[in-house]
């Protein structure tokens, strides 16, 4: 099957590449990026006046599949994430049962390789039941396709642990992604610390809670020459340590959500259980920092957390709410207001959704070099909608941004060169 995109602006970071080109795909595959190609017997797509760009990729997402599929499921999920541009996802472990062996690993990617509409890169949990008490076969799942080991959901809360994963992840060339969390200093807090909380009469949760144990990971990846990546980061000290420790040189890398960059503690008010997540919602200080760190590259990654919920694990009182929102179908509209707004420029925020996450993860993606899988997303940068939360693919529906008046979207997804999702 052959396609011709005509009349894009191409943008792929991770060549330079931004002007005016077509795109040529056959048999899956980037055949030609050119001006005015003649191709006959194509499938066309008229790109003027958009953008086309690598398939987006979220290195955060949870699809619940195997043990909660009333939340999401591995195709659902697919077919949220190819509705918002994503063409490839890295799946957290924290599953029933969680994803900490072969036999989980291979069933998510034949489930994912039979049925969904995107690329499904599994990471595999860092301890066994992410209990934190012994490592899992980090080996056997790297060995069966895990990307990346994580017991996301849930920090490492034995420093000797930590560091034996960093160690035995190395030979893989594979990251430990840390969820950052110290549960002492936690207890039981279910919103930002700070006035706010103290105004809802709600138990607050410290910037330090996230700071210190990032610093401990920092420390432990700077000792063992390990790869780090922190997962979700939303204060102002967690910029500051690990932008510090790049600066040395240690090996860690980190990822911003959209919703951290975008909303602050005050649309908990109302006791929206919609923005109750974790790591909560912080002050503004804090979201100013994050959007800094994606500026000055500190961060390199946007990634969704997509956690969906049933409804009913969100219509309740707010400190037994379940925490996340779902993020896959509005993430790229939310990031290009970072374009809007000045804080990056088009490339620097196509890169954080596309050729970063896939080098922090090592995967052949993310880039429209000539002979790769043809993933790639069109986007109307210009496209006006307003969420409607009703209508997402998703199956669950938790998010605080219905409503919303958004601009920018995709318009067709492509996985290895098949039209996997058209607006």
């Amino acid at each position: 099957m052959r396609i011709l995109i005509k009349g894009g602006r191409v943008l792929d970071p991770a060549h330079g590449i931004d002007g005016t080109f077509d795109l040529l795909i056959e048999d899956g595959r980037i055949a030609r990026i050119d001006k005015d190609i003649a191709a006959e017997g194509c499938e066309r797509i008229d790109a003027s006046g958009k953008l086309v760009t690598p398939g987006l990729i979220d290195i955060h997402v949870h699809l619940r599949d195997p043990g909660f599929e009333y939340k999401e499921d591995i195709v659902s999920g697919a077919r949220a994430a190819v509705a918002g541009g994503f063409t490839s996802l890295a799946c957290m472990p924290n599953t029933k049962p969680v994803n900490d062996n072969q036999s989980v690993t291979r069933y998510i990617l034949a489930k994912a390789a039979a049925e969904a509409p995107a690329n499904i890169f599994p990471v595999g949990a860092i301890t066994q039941g992410s209990k934190s008490e012994s490592l899992a076969e980090i080996g056997d799942m790297a060995e069966a396709g895990c990307v990346a080991f994580s017991d996301d959901g849930l920090p490492v809360i034995s420093g000797e642990l930590m560091r034996r994963a960093l160690e035995y992840a190395r030979p893989f060339g594979t990251p430990i992604i840390a969820h950052s969390e110290d549960l002492s200093l936690v207890c039981n807090g279910v919103m930002n610390e700070g006035f706010v909380a103290t105004e809802l009469g709600l138990k607050g949760i410290p910037w330090v809670a996230e700071a210190a144990p990032i610093a401990r990971d920092v420390m432990l990846a700077e000792f063992t020459g390990g790869r780090l990546h922190i997962a979700h980061v939303s204060t102002r000290a967690a910029v500051d340590v690990i932008r510090a420790a790049q600066q040395r040189g240690v090996r860690v890398s980190c990822e911003a959500t959209p919703h951290h960059f975008t909303l602050t503690e005050e649309a908990v008010r109302g006791y929206n259980t919609n923005a109750k997540m974790n790591p909560p919602l912080r002050h503004a200080d804090d979201v100013a920092a994050i959007r800094e760190g994606l500026a000055d590259g500190t961060i390199e990654v946007i990634a969704t957390d997509h956690a969906p919920h049933h409804v009913d694990e969100k219509n309740v009182e707010f400190n037994i709410a379940m925490n996340g929102i779902v993020g896959l179908e509005t993430s790229l509209p939310l990031t290009l207001r970072l374009v809007a707004d000045g804080y990056l420029s088009l490339s620097d925020a196509i890169a954080k959704l596309t050729c970063n996450p896939a080098r922090v993860l090592g995967i052949e993606r993310g880039n429209l070099e000539v002979g790769r899988m043809a993933d790639v997303t069109i986007i109307d940068p210009d496209l006006k909608w307003t969420v409607d939360a009703e209508k997402f693919i998703s199956r669950s529906k938790n998010t605080p941004f219905d409503g919303w008046q958004l601009t920018g979207a995709a318009t067709h997804t492509l996985v290895a060169g098949k039209i996997v999702f058209k607006r």
